[in-house]
């Protein structure tokens, strides 16, 4: 037989489209000639392909052999297709039988000597083979990825005769087995609640905030612990369930990233330094790679130093924040990411980092506290659900042991449970997380009594508000009372997530009472 197809799956974003690898062999010159708009990587693959077979001690043809990836209007990149070209090429030429690479699907790069290199990708792929019903072979070093995807059917290989003898010499290669994860354990790098003194007002926010899975800012003086309260957010997160983990790990494939197939059901917790340009946030480059917000898809994202991060950086967060995904369009491609993440920031109040400071004069006039704050504009504070200030802490507290979590659990467990608790409420209610309700399913579940809408009315408009804000604090709202496993949403409950937003005004221009403040102060 002369002409051999055998499946593979390209990379595109984090989806695995299907490639049909047809090789035909023909009479002529001897030359290997691979079409279907093939980038670089792929042409070179050729090369790689003919040593590969060479050195696994299995013949060459000799003959002219054209290689076609369909579809051809799909881009092809990396060396994924060498182990598929190869097989390809063996089943032209009767070395393998080509019926039995019809039920499989190929992924792997060779090397020179045959063995076979680990690819990017291979959740997505081994998502979509599951889904088609065929098995997958994949390297070897790959096989912890292709675990976290429960009833795919995958086998790992190291060389090219070990692929070579599971169809022709029944030596079957190991079975890629799904493994059920354990329970996680908690970071040790990141700081428990209880190890925070004081700030009552920021751990309870910190609390509301991941059970609702609401975006919050954390404003305050240097040194009052903004970031080690940020960092507590890791532990505080319940596991995900597996459709989401499995989104995630599709993403950390496509990356590059470890995934561990015993812990793959803990979020991700990003912290990108303030110097990250916009490409590196959202995405993007002239080879596309998913950006910090994909990268925390499912998770937090921690920007430390709000202020420092560019002004442009921190304006392209606005559309994933609203969307819950980035669209990268280029000349050449047009990418879209997930990105449904959740925001964590924190910031100094001032360029000093003392306005407001009862023990430290700001040395700030008010028009450097004015463009100071300018560098976070309004839209993107309008995004943020929830805005606390975390003030310096009086040295007696900061000096007794009075750690303590305001919560209806009084140690981090308890805390955890609560909130997970909290979140598996809200998905039997509503299928989703608070904070991804959309309008209409925030008019069915956050009902407010007659009283209530006129007092939030009247905090609208002396806040000035906008309509983004008001959803945003009935989602808060909502969020408390199923903290308290209350049916509907009391006044304490709107009380408590409208003073969430009193910040709102700070940002947004500096008072004529801090302009009079500011000079008095230095």
């Amino acid at each position: 037989m002369s002409l051999a197809v055998v499946y593979t799956r390209a990379n595109i974003g984090i989806d695995a489209p299907l490639v049909s690898v047809e090789t035909h062999l023909s009479n002529g010159i001897p030359s290997i000639a691979i079409v279907g708009l093939p980038e670089t990587a792929v042409k070179e693959s050729r090369e790689r392909v003919r040593s590969a077979i060479i050195n696994a001690g299995l013949e060459f043809p000799a003959r002219r052999i054209t290689v076609n990836l369909a579809p051809a209007d799909l881009p092809k990149s990396g060396g994924r297709f060498d182990l598929a070209i190869a097989l390809s090429i063996l089943a032209a030429s009767d070395q393998i039988p080509a019926a039995m690479l019809q039920p499989y699907e190929i992924l792997g790069e060779l090397a020179l000597s045959g063995e076979i290199r680990s690819v990017v990708g291979v959740v997505p792929a081994t998502l979509a083979a599951r889904d088609s019903g065929r098995y997958l072979i994949i390297p070897a070093a790959n096989a912890n990825e292709a675990c976290v995807v429960r009833g795919a059917s995958v086998y790992s290989g190291t060389h090219l005769q070990d692929v070579c003898g599971h169809f022709l010499h029944g030596r079957k290669l190991p079975l890629c087995e799904f493994q059920q994860p354990a329970l996680s354990a908690r970071s040790a790098i990141h700081p428990q609640i209880g190890d925070i003194k004081g700030q009552y007002a920021a751990k309870r926010a910190l609390i509301v905030a991941a059970a609702g899975k609401h975006n919050l800012l954390l404003i305050g003086p240097p040194g009052t612990g903004k970031t080690m309260l940020a960092n507590c957010l890791s532990n505080l997160l319940p596991e995900l369930d597996e459709q989401e983990a499995l989104e995630a790990a599709a993403i950390k494939s496509i990356s590059k990233q470890h995934i561990d197939p015993l812990q793959w059901l803990r979020p991700v917790f990003r912290s990108p330094h303030h110097t990250a340009t916009d490409i590196a946030l959202v995405g993007g480059g002239s080879a596309a790679r998913p950006g910090e917000v994909t990268l925390a898809h499912k998770g937090a994202l921690f920007l430390d130093e709000l202020t420092e991060f560019r002004r442009s950086a921190l304006e392209s967060l606005r559309e994933p924040l609203e969307a819950g995904a980035i669209t990268v369009s280029r000349a050449s491609y047009r990418i879209k990411y997930p990105a449904n993440f959740q925001l964590i920031a924190a910031m100094n109040p001032c360029q000093c980092g003392f306005y407001g400071d009862n023990s430290n004069q700001c040395r700030c006039t008010p028009e450097k506290i004015q463009r100071y704050l300018d560098k976070v504009s309004g839209p993107l504070l309008d995004r943020i659900d929830m805005s606390i200030e975390v003030p310096r802490l009086d040295f007696n507290l900061l000096a007794a042991d009075t750690s303590t979590v305001i919560a209806s659990a009084n140690n981090d467990h308890d805390v955890r449970e609560n909130i997970r608790q909290c979140q598996q409420l809200q998905k039997q209610r509503n299928g989703k997380i608070n904070s991804d309700m959309n309008t209409r399913e925030i008019e069915r579940y956050c009902i407010l009594s007659k009283k209530d809408q006129e007092m939030l009315a009247k905090v609208m408009k002396k806040l000035k508000l906008s309509a983004r804000a008001y959803h945003r604090i009935l989602k808060m709202a909502r969020t408390i009372a199923d903290l308290e496993a209350e049916e509907s949403i009391q006044q304490t409950h709107l009380i408590e997530a409208i003073t969430y937003r009193s910040l709102d005004r700070y940002f947004a221009f500096v008072s004529p009472v801090a302009q009079e403040i500011a000079p008095a102060q230095q």
